[in-house]
C-alpha cells in the first residue's frame, strides 16, 4: 500500500531499491546509532532488502521507501514484528544525511502511525540507541513515551550498547 503525505510518497520496498539504500547504509554517520555498522557490500544490502520484501509478502512487516512527491529518494521506514493477535508492531526509520532536519521523518512516521491504527494495531514500540537524540525527539513528537532502558541490548563493534524503549498506545 502506498501512503502519501503533503510532501512524501511512501512506497512498498522492492528489491530494486537496494541500490538506492546502499549509499545510506554505507554512511558511518547515518549508521552510528544502528544495530549494525555501515555496510560496504552492495550484495549484503541486496540480501537485507530481499529479506525485508519477503517479510512484507508474508504479512510479518511493512517496509516502505520514503520519497518526495518529486521522486527524490530519502530513506526507508517500516512496521516490523507485526503481531496481529496482540495488535502490536515495532516502527523504524532511516534517512540519508541530506534529508535530516527537514521534518521528513516526522511526516513519514505520522503516516505510518496512522496506517498502523487503520490496520487495527493498538500498540507500537520503538527502540533507539542511547545518545540518539534526533530519534528520541522524533518519537516524543509522535507521542511515544519512554518505557525503559534495555541495558547491554545490542552487541556492536565488540561493545554492549544500551537502548531506550519507547511505546505508543493507539
Amino acid at each position: 500500500m502506498i501512503l502519501e503525505t503533503e510532501r512524501l510518497s511512501l512506497r512498498p520496498l522492492a528489491v530494486a531499491d537496494a541500490e538506492l539504500l546502499f549509499p545510506i547504509l554505507s554512511d558511518p554517520e547515518v549508521m552510528a546509532h544502528w544495530d549494525i555498522p555501515e555496510v560496504d557490500d552492495p550484495d549484503l544490502v541486496r540480501a537485507i532488502v530481499e529479506g525485508q520484501v519477503a517479510e512484507a509478502q508474508a504479512g510479518k512487516a511493512a517496509h516502505w521507501t520514503i520519497r518526495t512527491l518529486g521522486d527524490e529518494f530519502l530513506g526507508a521506514c517500516d512496521l516490523s514484528d507485526i503481531d496481529r493477535w496482540h495488535k502490536r508492531a515495532e516502527i523504524g526509520f532511516l534517512l540519508g544525511r541530506g534529508a535530516w532536519g527537514q521534518g521528513y521523518a516526522l511526516e513519514a512516521m505520522r503516516s505510518v502511525v496512522s496506517h498502523a491504527a487503520t490496520m487495527g494495531l493498538r500498540r507500537l514500540s520503538a527502540r533507539t540507541h542511547l545518545g540518539n537524540l534526533r530519534s528520541d525527539t522524533l518519537l516524543e513528537k509522535l507521542g511515544f513515551q519512554e518505557e525503559g532502558l534495555l541495558r547491554g541490548h545490542i552487541l556492536r563493534d565488540g561493545e554492549h550498547r544500551d537502548c531506550r524503549l519507547f511505546g505508543l498506545l493507539l
